[in-house]
Parts: C-alpha cells; sequence; structure tokens
C-alpha cells in the first residue's frame, strides 16, 4: 500500500493521473470522461480532495491535504497526436486493473510510459488503406458507381500521404486542410476532364470525408452537454479554421479547373442516398474503415461496422421524419448497443460510438454553410450552419442518453454516475475502493 503522507508517493500518484489523463484527452476522449479518470486514480490513493481541471491543451491537477498546508500542483501540456484508439485501449484497461487492486503504482507507472512511448500498432500503409476504404465506403453510400469507389479510394489514399507529409514538415492544421480539398478537387477536375461517367461532387465528397470536421464538433457538443464549455468553445474554434481551410482548397480547384476552361459544378454533398443496400455496405465500410485507420483493435471492426450498418440504415429509413429525428434516433440506437458491442470487443465504448456515427456526422453540413458564406450568402449559409450545429447536437445528445440508458443501473454504478456529468464512454463504472491514508503515530 502506498504512503501518501509521503511527498514523493504524492507526486506520483498525481504524476500517475496527469499522463493517464494526457493520453486519454490526446486519444479523443471528452473532458467529463478524463476527469472522471484522473479522479479515479487519486481517490484510489486516498487523495479524495484533488481537483483537476481539464481545458482544451492542459491539464492541471492539484492536492492539499489540509487547509494550513501548502498545496502541491502539477501541469501538463497535452500535444495533440494521431489518435490512437489502441492506446486509448490500453489506457482503459490499466484504470479498471489500478482501481481493481490487480496492478499497483509502480506498476501502474511502469504500464503508462510504456504505452506513451510504444509507436503505433500497425504499419503505416495500412492507414493509408483505410483511408482509401472510408472514400470508397462513403461515395457507396452517396450512391456512386464503381468507378466513383475506385476515384474516391485513390484520392482519399492520395489525401492522407499529402497531409502525412505536410503534418512531417509541421505544417499548421489549416495549410493541411487546404492541401487536401484542393487534390481531392483537381482529381475531380481530372476525371471531369476525362469524360468519365462520374459525379464529381461525389468524388469531392467522398475524398475530403476524413478532412471533415464533423467529430471535432460531436466532441465540442459533447463537451457543452457535460459542463465544459471553454473546452467546447475552443473545439469548435478548431472546427471551423479546419473547414475554412477545406473551402479555400476546394475553391482553388474549381479556379483551375475555370482557367483551363473545364466546366466543374461542385455542390457539398450534391447525391442522394442510395438504396438501402448501398447505405447499409456503405456505413459499414466507411466506419470500420475510419476505426481501423485510427488504430483501433482487430477484434472491434465487425461490431463497428455491424453497429454503423444499423445506424446508416436507421437514417434512411426514418428520412421521412426529418433529418433531425432521422439522426437522433439512430444516434440513441448507437448509444443503445455500442456498450454491449464494446464489452464483447473488450475495448471502450468510445471507440465503437465514434467509429459508428462516422457515416451520419454533420460535416458537410458544416462545410456547406461555410461555403456559402463565402460566395456571399450570409443567410443560407447560416442556415447551413445552424442545420450541422443541430444535427451535431441531436447525435450527441442521442448517443449519451443511449449511454444512459444502457449502462447498468447497478448500486455501485450510480455512485459512480452522481459524480460524472455524464455516462462513462471510456474508464472504469465501479467506483474506486478508496486506500485509508496512513496516519502518523
Amino acid at each position: 500500500m502506498a504512503d501518501t503522507d509521503d511527498p514523493q508517493q504524492i507526486h506520483a500518484v498525481l504524476d500517475l493521473a496527469l499522463r493517464v489523463g494526457e493520453m486519454m484527452l490526446s486519444n479523443g476522449a471528452g473532458a467529463a470522461d478524463v476527469t472522471a479518470a484522473m479522479g479515479a486514480v487519486t481517490r484510489h490513493f486516498g487523495l479524495r480532495s484533488a481537483l483537476v481541471d481539464v481545458t482544451f491543451t492542459t491539464l492541471t491537477i492539484s492536492y492539499q491535504e489540509r487547509w494550513e498546508d501548502p498545496p502541491q500542483s502539477r501541469v501538463r501540456h497535452v500535444t495533440y497526436r494521431t489518435i490512437d484508439y489502441g492506446d486509448l485501449t490500453l489506457v482503459d484497461k490499466l484504470v479498471r486493473d489500478l482501481v481493481s487492486d490487480r496492478v499497483d503504482l509502480d506498476e501502474a507507472r511502469a504500464r503508462i510510459l510504456h504505452i506513451a512511448s510504444t509507436g503505433h500498432g500497425r504499419p503505416r500503409w495500412s492507414i493509408t488503406l483505410a483511408y482509401g476504404f472510408t472514400g470508397a465506403g462513403v461515395a457507396a453510400l452517396l450512391g456512386g458507381t464503381w468507378v466513383v469507389w475506385i476515384i474516391a479510394f485513390v484520392a482519399s489514399a492520395l489525401v492522407e500521404v499529402l497531409q502525412r507529409w505536410m503534418e512531417r514538415m509541421r505544417l499548421p492544421l489549416f495549410y493541411q486542410q487546404i492541401a487536401g480539398g484542393l487534390l481531392a478537387t483537381l482529381i475531380a477536375v481530372a476525371a471531369g476532364a476525362s469524360h468519365l461517367p462520374v459525379s464529381s461532387s461525389i468524388v469531392v465528397t467522398a475524398s475530403i470525408i476524413m478532412l471533415l470536421a464533423g467529430l471535432g464538433f460531436i466532441g465540442a457538443v459533447q463537451d457543452a452537454l457535460t459542463g465544459f464549455p471553454l473546452t467546447a468553445t475552443a473545439r469548435i474554434l478548431e472546427v471551423l479554421i479546419a473547414t475554412a481551410g477545406i473551402i479555400v482548397g476546394v475553391s482553388g480547384g474549381l479556379s483551375i479547373a475555370s482557367w483551363l476552361g473545364i466546366d466543374l459544378m461542385v455542390q457539398p454533398g450534391a447525391s442522394d442516398l442510395a438504396r438501402l443496400a448501398g447505405v447499409v455496405l456503405g456505413g459499414a465500410v466507411c466506419a470500420a474503415a475510419f476505426a481501423c485507420s485510427a488504430y483501433a483493435p482487430w477484434r472491434s471492426l465487425v461490431p463497428i461496422a455491424a453497429v454503423a450498418a444499423v445506424a446508416a440504415g436507421l437514417t434512411y429509413l426514418l428520412a421521412d421524419l426529418g433529418r433531425l429525428w432521422a439522426v437522433g434516433v439512430a444516434a440513441v440506437v448507437v448509444g443503445l448497443v455500442s456498450f454491449g458491442a464494446a464489452a464483447w470487443a473488450r475495448v471502450p465504448p468510445l471507440v465503437v460510438v465514434v467509429s459508428a456515427i462516422v457515416p451520419i456526422l454533420p460535416g458537410l453540413s458544416i462545410y456547406r454553410g461555410l461555403a456559402l458564406m463565402a460566395e456571399g450568402d450570409a443567410y443560407n449559409g447560416i442556415v447551413g450552419l445552424v442545420t450541422a450545429a443541430a444535427v451535431a447536437l441531436a447525435l450527441a445528445s442521442g448517443v449519451l442518453f443511449g449511454e444512459y440508458v444502457a449502462q447498468p443501473l447497478r448500486r455501485e454504478a450510480r455512485k459512480v454516475e452522481q459524480r460524472l456529468a455524464g455516462p462513462r464512454l471510456v474508464g472504469p463504472l465501479r467506483p474506486t475502493r478508496v486506500r485509508r491514508r496512513n496516519k502518523a503515530s
């Protein structure tokens, strides 16, 4: 048992909590889950009054035993990296093992350092292929032909290679988005100039789907719903900047097409959804490929594809109810079934939830709204952004409600939920067994 009267032991516990929070936040966990997981670590070692503060790029934790004692505070800056759901799964298991007394403090610190220092567990070429299959899945979802699938596959893979090279050059995300949007549009221009039977709008939409900021918007809404408005505001600003970069890139590609004398009309997301079979297949492929690109464990890809297929199919079948109700109902179903699917695949529910809603994200609505505003149509642009915000709210609130219903209502789980602003998508459900502090004799 750790002697938390020892300042060095207190430092070790706080450091472990910070490292756990850093790995979770940098790999896509919400601020509420990060706060709860860090609190679970500190409470487990008897630091009941530790205070945790999570912002967009900074984690702060402080502890003061008695009011007359000087507080101990630690701050850690979070550097956002490529999301790795494999690392997130390992950290989630570490926290569960820790609060269940299967590992001690020293072993937990060694494991978190190993997770943080180990590279991705999947070859880089497989990620490029996953990006390609994501674009092909979107093309199928939007009703494209097999020619469009192939073009979307190649374009999405090339966009990923280009952005990876720019990331190594340490260029900001805004410029990476410009380059990605420009390359996707130029590929559509080339396809249009070759007189292939393809829809330029579907090619561009499928090629830039991984650039669209729908996931960031969902994260922002989730943080706002769970009581973290500062982090939510920062995420929304990042969403707008990233999407503006895409608009600049696509506009540049269209200008080049006009200069070359090629008439290319691109309407963001312009395409009716295909028949039900195409929607289900496209949603399943898109979600599974996205999960693969995010380094999700292989065992989770099949349940993710199944959940995404159900969500995409429901959105298509309920389209007559309106976009908001359709995605809201689909999101509730995702929240309900993801808890069991995640338990079967031995991954945090967040991995299943995020991947499964990729096919129904509002990224295209965000893009359409900003594009219209850039063209001077402020009214319709604002309507588009409001629509995107409403869809994001329906998705986030639907998923959270589904998780609320799906999680066990046992007494122990209720004790944990009383400490949280929302249901747990990462971390232990059982309350931590607080270690008793060693009293000085």
